[in-house]
């Protein structure tokens, strides 16, 4: 019996590995499509998840307001559903659309160690503390995966893995190589570099007040690259609800 157990939990973390693993590689593969279905994900999840949110918290501030603001409830849910779905689709599309392989390769790799950074600690968290995956993953998890990919981000650029901001080259290419109408692949392209090139001046203008070292924390958190943390968090939730699910019935 303690064998079978011990066979059925490494079945499930194998296959959570390798649902993390064909996550990345969608990603990677067709950005597109993972752009579509990630703002779709994010906001069936969320119109759910904002809709029972709000049902709990506008006692707290209304009192008995919430019998008479079902629509309104519905209504505001609805719209925060959306807004995080577009977010969530938006980020996906230009973390991952472009034109250098060796960027998207690169990026998608941290994607997935993100995605199953948050979902081992949504079910850490599940073990220990009762927690519910999808409500604390959709609603918690961005910021600090957030911040881990951005982190992760300037890691590989300081370890000349990404290649580096250069403001000249980015200015040739949108006067000599930009077509008049670029693909969306080429104006992705262009953002990340854009991006890459902005965090780069927040941590050279801030060296000179606060140091380098704290420059460069300072920019990992305010980078634009934080709110890839929309599009983790919703892949890690899931991830993590599923294992959570399976642990349940099959353990």
């Amino acid at each position: 019996m303690i064998i079978l157990r011990i066979i059925t939990n490494a079945v499930i973390m194998g296959a959570e590995v390798v649902a993390v693993v064909a996550l990345a590689a969608f990603a990677f593969y067709y950005p597109f499509i993972f752009a579509g279905v990630t703002a779709a994900l994010a906001f069936v999840l969320g119109l759910r998840l904002e809709v029972a949110r709000l049902r709990y918290e506008l006692p707290f501030y209304f009192g008995g307001l919430v019998k008479r603001g079902a629509f309104l409830t519905a209504l505001v849910g609805s719209f925060e559903a959306m807004f995080k779905g577009l977010l969530a689709g938006v980020a996906a599309l230009f973390t991952f659309a472009g034109t250098n392989v060796d960027r998207r390769f690169w990026v998608a790799v941290l994607f997935a160690v993100c995605v199953y950074v948050g979902a081992a600690v949504l079910r850490l968290l599940s073990l220990r503390a009762d927690a519910l995956p999808m409500r604390w993953g959709y609603f918690r998890l961005a910021p600090p995966l957030g911040l881990l990919f951005s982190a992760g981000l300037a890691l590989l650029a300081a370890a000349q893995i990404l290649p580096a901001a250069n403001v000249t080259g980015i200015g040739w290419d949108i006067i000599f190589n930009t077509p008049a109408e670029p693909s969306v692949e080429q104006v992705s392209e262009l953002f990340f570099q854009l991006k890459q090139a902005f965090d780069e001046f927040i941590v050279k203008a801030l060296s000179v007040l606060v140091g380098e070292e704290w420059a460069r924390l300072i920019g990992v958190v305010v980078s634009v690259n934080v709110l890839s943390g929309f599009v983790t968090a919703v892949y890690a939730a899931l991830i993590a609800a599923t294992v959570r699910r399976s642990e349940d019935t099959l353990l």
